[in-house]
């Protein structure tokens, strides 16, 4: 049966990247990297919106050059990036698009991937707090997983990820700490009409 992660990393806060911070935070360890490099959904298609595509494309273009400032991991991680099959939803970038295995898709996004998900595609997200809001709201959201790096951003922190978010109640199946410091929290979300324990008016 085919299933859809949303996979997120975030501060303790709740935010998805930070003003002036590496990736990662700088906080990636030994231990987080060989599970990104050996977790199960590492060959899932990768779903993302134009401003992630745009902003990974970017990172992707940079990997390896001279003056990259990026570290040997990031440069890793997106080079492997450029390996998978990837899908984005967008209705204003152009094709063809220049990132090697990447499709457009200009129809809406709960759609396609419904029709995805039927067809037995195992699917991810990267980023794309909008796309991944749609698709939690359409229900077709099978694993919710959030990596926790432990710093606060909150002078400097962007991208609030769970503003304006249905709300869901998240049955926890896996849960890990890398490096004795970075929180891996996985489950199984079930949108909500209601507080819990109350019935819908």
């Amino acid at each position: 049966m085919s299933e859809l992660v949303i996979d997120f990393i975030t501060s303790l806060d709740g935010y998805a990247s930070a003003e002036g911070w590496p990736g990662w935070w700088g906080l990636e360890g030994p231990e987080y990297l060989t599970w990104l490099g050996e977790r199960p959904e590492r060959h899932y298609t990768i779903l993302m919106g134009a401003n992630t595509y745009r902003l990974m494309y970017g990172f992707a273009s940079e990997s390896g050059t001279f003056d990259s400032d990026m570290s040997t991991d990031e440069d890793a991680a997106t080079a492997e990036l450029t390996r998978l099959t990837k899908v984005v939803f967008s209705s204003t970038l152009q094709p063809p698009l220049s990132w090697a295995n990447t499709r457009l898709v200009r129809e809406d996004p709960v759609e396609a991937v419904s029709a995805m998900k039927r067809e037995g595609n195992n699917m991810s997200t990267l980023g794309s707090l909008t796309l991944c809001r749609s698709l939690l709201e359409a229900g077709l959201v099978d694993r919710f997983r959030v990596v926790v790096f432990p710093v606060i951003t909150g002078s400097t922190g962007r991208e609030r990820i769970y503003d304006d978010y249905p709300d869901a109640a998240l049955d926890m199946v896996d849960s890990r700490t890398f490096d004795g410091r970075i929180q891996l929290l996985e489950y199984v979300p079930t949108l909500l009409t209601g507080p819990p324990g109350t019935r819908p008016s």
